[in-house]
C-alpha cells in the first residue's frame, strides 16, 4: 500500500470516484465521506457516495446526505457506480467485510482502492494507496490532514468544515476522550478560522431525538444494566423485544454504552443488543484496559484501544454468559478488589 501522499499530484485529473464507509455509519463515517466529497468536487471529479446500509436520521442535516446511496435500497445504481469507478475511497473501516453486502463488489472492482482509516490491523493488501493511523482521533481528522497535505486548503468549503467537525467532535466524545490530541484542537481552530459555526451541529446531533428514545434509555438503565463492582464492569443486555416495544431506530442506541462509564470506579462498559440476525456488542473502557484485544479475542470484533465492537450468532443469553466468563478471565486487568 503506497502512501496517501502519492495521490496528491493526481487530484487535479478528473476521475469517476466512489466514496464508501462501514455499515450503519456514524457521524465520523458519514462526515468524513461527505467532507471528502465536497473537497474533491471542485476538481471536476464525478463522485458517488455509497453507504452499505441506512444511517441515523440525525445525520440527515449533513450537506449532501440526501444524495448518498443506500446500497441496500439502491443496489443497482450503486453497483454501476462501483463498476465504473477509477478510484474507490474506503473510509473509517479497516477490512472490507465491514461494508457488508458490498464487500465482494468492492474487492472485484477494477478501481484503485484508497484506504483512510484509524482502526488497528488494516487489510493492507487490498488497497493501492492509503493511510492507516491509529494515533488519529477520527477519519474526519485524517481527511482534514489530507486537505492540508495536498496543498489545496483553498478548496476547504463551509460544507466540508461542517461534515468534518461533526466527525471529529463525536469520535472524541465531544473532545473528552484521550484521542483528543493537540492536533484535534488545531483542526477545530482552523475550521473556526474558516467560518465554522459549530453550535447548530451540536443541536442537530444531540437535540434531535424523539421521546421514545428517552423512554427506551430510562427503561434500559433501570432494567437491563448489571453492575459488577468486583470487576469494575457494567453490562447492558437488550433483547429484541425492547427494540420493538420502543420503536428503536438506527442511531437510537448510539452512545448508550458510554452511560455506565459515568459510574464511579467502572473501568469496562459493554452493551449487547439482539439485532435478530446477530447479537451486536460494543465495548468502552477507561485507562489501560484494551477493549480492541478483548473484542477480537471473544467477540469476532475489534476497533480501538478504548472503544471496540463485535458480533455473535449465538442466542443473546449465551453471548451474555460469554461476556461474564470473559470478564472473569480478565480479572487481573479489571479488578481492584481483593478476592
Amino acid at each position: 500500500m503506497q502512501s496517501i501522499s502519492s495521490i496528491y499530484p493526481l487530484l487535479a485529473t478528473p476521475r469517476k470516484i466512489v466514496i464508501t464507509t462501514h455499515q450503519k455509519p456514524d457521524a465520523d463515517a458519514l462526515g468524513s465521506s461527505l467532507g471528502l466529497r465536497h473537497f474533491l468536487e471542485p476538481f471536476g471529479h464525478a463522485i458517488t457516495v455509497i453507504s452499505p446500509t441506512n444511517w441515523p436520521n440525525f445525520l440527515d442535516w449533513m450537506p449532501g446526505a440526501d444524495q448518498v446511496l443506500d446500497y441496500e435500497s439502491a443496489t443497482g445504481k450503486a453497483n454501476s457506480a462501483i463498476e465504473q469507478a477509477d478510484w474507490i475511497f474506503c473510509l473509517d473501516f479497516n477490512v472490507l467485510s465491514r461494508t457488508k453486502r458490498m464487500e465482494e463488489k468492492i474487492r472485484l472492482a477494477k478501481a484503485e482502492k484508497i484506504l483512510i482509516d484509524h482502526h488497528r490491523e488494516p487489510q493492507q493488501g487490498v488497497f493501492t494507496y492509503g493511510n492507516s493511523d491509529t494515533g488519529k482521533s477520527s477519519t474526519s481528522e485524517m481527511i482534514y490532514d489530507l486537505i492540508l497535505g495536498s496543498g489545496h486548503e483553498d478548496k476547504l468549503s463551509k460544507e466540508t468544515a461542517e461534515c468534518l467537525y461533526a466527525g471529529v467532535m463525536t469520535d472524541t466524545g465531544s473532545f473528552r476522550f484521550p484521542s483528543t490530541t493537540a492536533s484535534v484542537h488545531l483542526m477545530v481552530a482552523g475550521l473556526k478560522e474558516r467560518g465554522l459555526e459549530h453550535s447548530h451541529i451540536h443541536e442537530a446531533l444531540y437535540d434531535n431525538f424523539l421521546e421514545n428514545r428517552f423512554r427506551f434509555i430510562g427503561h434500559v438503565l433501570q432494567n437491563r444494566m448489571e453492575v459488577f463492582y468486583e470487576y469494575n464492569t457494567a453490562l447492558i443486555i437488550i433483547p429484541q423485544a425492547d427494540l420493538i416495544k420502543y420503536d428503536v431506530r438506527t442511531g437510537d442506541t448510539e452512545g448508550l454504552v458510554n452511560y455506565p462509564l459515568s459510574i464511579k470506579g467502572i473501568k469496562l462498559a459493554a452493551i449487547i443488543i439482539d439485532r435478530g440476525e446477530e447479537r451486536k456488542s460494543s465495548f468502552r473502557s477507561k485507562g489501560d484496559f484494551d477493549v480492541n484485544t478483548f473484542a477480537r479475542t471473544y467477540f469476532n470484533g475489534g476497533g480501538h484501544y478504548n472503544a471496540a465492537g463485535g458480533f455473535n450468532k449465538e442466542p443473546l443469553e449465551e453471548v451474555a454468559e460469554k461476556f461474564k466468563v470473559a470478564m472473569k478471565e480478565n480479572r487481573s486487568l479489571l479488578s481492584s478488589y481483593q478476592f
